[in-house]
């Protein structure tokens, strides 16, 4: 079996996540690292990993068949133009930059160059929600009332982080506007958002701790989104459909097997980007996916409501 060498291009907090994530893959290989903190760098031990301190010194070096680009979201943009430039498949953390223009820039890019580029919506790589998908398509539920997707985190990130991260809709809700689209097959038409005052720390301006969208979707649905940057039980995601014939729902990651579930999410993800890259059919978040997540978080940043009040 051919392993597919992967380089990584960022080693904080999620490219630190991947590889762990991927420590256990037998089809998907992080054989160099990209870090311009040499802090960083000096904490990484992994066998076989070649650590570099910027991405053109790990592009001479060579020997890789595409690259996951874990960046901040701020330096997306410029991270897919290099790879791209580069001639080397990428898979890109989510959003794929902060805004839809910026996601469409990376989109042309890649594609200017004939170039695979996927965004890593991991949500599309869980079984249960897989299974989901299956029986919503099947018209197992019937014709769809409603979908209500949740994701509270266990406690905010650090300010800094929050500050840099557009927002609570762009940092946390393009997962459950992609998510939406990729269940029920409809687009997201019309959206309202409200964000909760109530802060248990000193507020951040732009990030409001808690945010809920109300949207209409093109098939005659409507969906929630209901966001929360503390959960004392920790990190949980959960979806719930209502249609015509059935209803179901899915808590797809919660304590105690979160980690868990999004480690084996993370590393499906990257398998099927080898086998994307390979020949095999796109099973992952275009472009224009991401393109279509950021959109709706834009229409719910500009909202009012969603602008959290200070104090």
């Amino acid at each position: 079996m051919t392993v597919f060498r992967l380089g990584l291009v960022g080693a904080g907090r999620m490219g630190r996540t991947h590889l762990r994530a991927l420590a256990s893959s037998d089809a998907v290989r992080v054989v160099a690292v990209a870090e311009p903190s040499a802090e960083t760098r000096a904490a990484l031990d992994a066998p076989g990993l070649v650590v570099h301190p910027h991405v053109d010194a790990m592009l001479r070096a060579g020997g890789l068949d595409g690259a996951l680009v874990a960046v901040p979201s701020t330096l997306h943009l410029s991270a897919v133009a290099r790879l791209a430039e580069a001639g080397l498949p990428i898979l890109c953390e989510k959003p794929c930059g902060l805004t839809a223009a910026q996601a469409q820039h990376a989109a042309d890019l890649a594609a200017a160059r004939a170039i695979p580029l996927q965004v890593a919506y991991w949500r599309r790589f869980v079984p249960s929600l897989q299974r989901l998908r299956a029986r919503i398509m099947a018209g197992e539920l019937g014709a769809l009332y409603h979908v209500a997707c949740h994701q509270w985190d266990a406690s905010p990130p650090p300010p800094a982080f929050r500050t840099g991260s557009g927002g609570i809709f762009i940092d946390m809700g393009v997962h459950e506007f992609d998510q939406i689209r990729w269940l029920t097959g409809q687009e997201i038409t019309r959206l309202h958002a409200s964000a909760a005052t109530v802060s248990a720390d000193p507020p951040v301006p732009g990030d409001a701790e808690s945010a809920q969208a109300l949207c209409d979707l093109s098939g005659g649905s409507t969906a929630l989104v209901s966001l929360g940057r503390r959960f004392p039980a920790g990190d949980i995601c959960r979806v719930e459909v209502f249609g015509t014939q059935d209803a179901a729902e899915c808590r797809f990651l919660w304590p105690p097997d979160a980690d868990a579930v999004f480690h084996d999410a993370l590393r499906r993800q990257a398998e099927g980007f080898a086998a994307w890259v390979g020949g095999g059919p796109a099973q992952g978040a275009s472009a224009a996916d991401a393109v279509a997540a950021l959109a709706a978080a834009e229409r719910a940043w500009i909202t009012p409501a969603a602008t959290p009040a200070a104090g």
